[in-house]
């Protein structure tokens, strides 16, 4: 073979291996941009949290992807009682599921009266116990 036709096929080559590792770049970029689009555009459902003596209704709504529970009036749903710890338990919204856990409260987090010891999923209509404080979760349907 000559000379010229080795450097040419070499060339030819280089170019296709370029023009591959460009389009690989842009599938990267082009899925990376639809999966950040179907991020943005995520809904997290509503969800009430209601004390079991309360009439329905009257409870407090969320629609943000973490909720803390606790006697600290900066808590998104503060309790004042005794029972409850300072930062008692944290709902939380991710893998499109509503999760619990309790925070390492003194009189523990209960959920359907068992007691939590790991992250749960809660759904609506389940009886939340945080100390002596029963909660109802209410968690609205995406349609």
């Amino acid at each position: 073979m000559s000379a010229a036709l080795v450097l040419i096929l070499r060339l030819l080559l280089a170019l296709v291996l370029y023009a591959f590792l460009g389009y690989a770049l842009y599938t990267l970029w082009r899925d990376l941009k639809v999966t950040s689009l179907l991020v943005g555009t995520r809904k997290i459902p509503s969800m009430t949290l209601s004390r079991l003596e309360q009439e329905p209704g009257e409870g407090k709504a969320f629609q943000v992807p973490e909720v803390m529970i606790g006697r600290d009036p900066s808590s998104d749903y503060p309790i004042q009682d005794e029972t409850i710890s300072s930062r008692h338990a944290k709902l939380s919204y991710h893998h499109n599921q509503w999760w619990v856990e309790d925070l390492t409260s003194t009189n523990g987090t209960f959920l359907n009266d068992e007691r939590l010891s790991t992250p749960t999923v809660i759904i609506s209509g389940d009886l939340l116990r945080c100390g002596k404080i029963d909660l109802v979760v209410s968690i609205e349907t995406l349609s």
